[in-house]
């Protein structure tokens, strides 16, 4: 089965340019408009514009061109780290979260950011020890304990990974329907077992109560090839949905196009 594409980039802080990318056809202008910014400014608006559009070697590149004057800008060097790190350059990425991290102490993306770049690395010990971190630093974000969850997940760390995703979803229960953007903060988008993984989102969206959602996830993990999703029919954590037409079709009647070796076994 083929892995997932690795990152997105969460939508929970989006940069100043995102909105300018959309409204600019053309390329970035590399001359301040007189009278609405200073040119420090307008330089920060281009590389964000850069990131918007993906092309993030241009957005590092003038990252690090304010660097120069700003050295100790954790900010800065947090959005140079992400740029690189989607630049698949993970030595320097790394090297500037921990610059960003040096420079506020308190700086929780860039912790965060770092548990993504030893999620990558397949270190995922290191991950959750990040992204616990980051939880420390009073800022608990619906992202990061999404991203913990993969952590624990990835590390067959099951009830683990189950309470932060709940906790994911108490904050807020859209996080795993967001659609890659650009942001401050990176968020986990691969499972290492995609039909597990929906599966226990289904269960965690059951003990909510949320049949929608249940069914949802339910369905791609089903359809992922999960041959277990079945055993929800008798799973206590489903009885707040279990009696949901939605779930029970998902549960039930099985589309033409899941072929015999997914489908689930006859009572």
């Amino acid at each position: 089965m083929k892995p997932l594409a690795l990152f997105a980039v969460s939508l929970a802080l989006s940069w100043a340019g995102t909105t300018l990318a959309q409204q600019l056809p053309g390329r970035p202008s590399d001359d301040p408009t007189p009278g609405t910014a200073t040119s420090r400014e307008t330089a920060e608006m281009r590389a964000n514009i850069h990131m918007a559009r993906k092309e993030y070697s241009e957005a590092a590149n003038t990252y690090i061109e304010i660097l120069r004057a700003e050295p100790k800008n954790a900010d800065l060097l947090n959005k140079a780290g992400i740029a690189y790190q989607q630049l698949g350059e993970l030595n320097r990425a790394e090297h500037y979260y921990k610059k960003a991290m040096s420079a506020d102490k308190k700086f929780s993306s860039a912790v965060n950011n770092l548990g993504t770049l030893e999620y990558e690395r397949k270190r995922y010990g290191r991950a959750i020890r990040s992204y616990q971190k980051a939880l420390t630093m009073g800022n608990e974000m619906a992202s990061i304990y999404s991203n913990l969850g993969y952590a624990y997940f990835a590390n067959k760390e099951y009830p683990e990974a189950m309470g932060s995703f709940s906790k994911a979803l108490a904050l807020d229960p859209t996080i795993f329907e967001r659609k890659g953007g650009v942001g401050s903060i990176l968020q986990q988008r691969a499972s290492t077992n995609p039909g597990l993984f929906f599966f226990l989102l289904a269960k965690s969206f059951a003990k909510a109560g949320d049949a929608e959602r249940t069914a949802h996830y339910l369905k791609l993990s089903r359809d992922d090839g999960y041959k277990d999703f079945g055993s929800a029919e008798n799973d206590p954590e489903f009885a707040k949905v279990i009696q949901d037409p939605r779930v029970h079709e998902v549960l039930h009647v099985v589309p033409s196009y899941v072929d015999d070796a997914r489908k689930p076994a006859s009572n």
